[in-house]
């Protein structure tokens, strides 16, 4: 991918996508070739089963296959920088630990230049590593932080009852209910109060099925402080130290390291 994009002898990044970047349709600058651009985004979302850092900016790069233009030619080049210099990156799942699926939700809100839609991020690990993660811009305009944070919930709570019912056939047995963190207390007290009001009331009824998650306790919520969201590298994009941060904490690591070379060869 690096090679055929042509960026084998370009310098790597240490981001995938800079800090507070405006992305827009920009259908006044000029076009580029929409072959290249949609086949490099092809192979990036295939990436992105083992790549969660990865995310966002690709996500963002996928809104603009129909007509791509010169500066989202320049977020390609950069997500593809980056790339070249976390080659060897992955996730690492341990033996041993917690056998507990935990989810994180969040959302940004009205990010989107072009509609002004928020963009939805979760991730549900297994004991410390994620299992399924995604990012996603929302399907309805949202009219603050905690009504998209809300939208959010509900998609993380769908995630969350296929990942108990998969959990509850693969080992023959029920399932606990799935513990979903989010950093909005807002948005928690809409999940858990069932009647309408002002906050919620023009809130499309799909996005209410959370509450009856919880009242069913399929699943159940909880606060986490914003520093430990893992979901939040899937919402926005970070600044270069805050991303780096978030990498680690998702568990995205460089396994050509020495230390894990040696604790490979340890295993039995």
């Amino acid at each position: 991918l690096i090679e055929h994009a042509k960026i084998l002898f370009h310098n790597p990044t240490k981001i995938p996508m800079d800090f507070g970047l405006k992305v827009s349709k920009a259908e006044e600058e000029s076009e580029i070739d929409p072959t290249s651009y949609r086949r490099n985004v092809g192979c990036l979302r295939y990436l992105l089963h083992t790549r969660p850092d990865l995310a966002f900016s690709v996500g963002v790069a996928s809104r603009y296959m129909q007509s791509p233009r010169k500066s989202h030619g320049e977020i390609m080049k950069q997500i593809l920088r980056y790339l070249k210099g976390t080659m060897d990156f992955g996730l690492k799942y341990k033996r041993g630990g917690s056998k507990e699926v935990v989810g994180f939700s969040d959302s940004s809100h009205n990010i989107d230049q072009d509609d002004g839609r928020s963009t939805t991020g979760h991730m549900f690990c297994f004991g410390s590593t994620p299992i399924t993660w995604c990012s996603q811009k929302q399907p309805t305009i949202a009219l603050s932080s905690c009504e998209a944070e809300f939208m959010a919930a509900t998609e993380a709570a769908k995630q969350a009852i296929w990942i108990k019912d998969l959990l509850s056939e693969i080992t023959g047995r029920e399932t606990e209910r799935v513990l979903i963190k989010i950093d909005n207390k807002s948005a928690i007290e809409l999940t858990k109060n069932p009647v309408f009001h002002g906050k919620s009331k023009h809130i499309h009824k799909r996005y209410h099925f959370i509450r009856e998650c919880i009242e069913n306790e399929l699943v159940t919520v909880e606060h986490i402080p914003g520093v430990e969201q893992k979901a939040d590298i899937l919402t926005k994009a970070l600044a270069r130290i805050k991303f780096s941060e978030m990498r680690s904490l998702i568990g995205v690591q460089d396994l050509s390291s020495k230390e894990l070379k040696l604790k490979r060869e340890n295993v039995g």
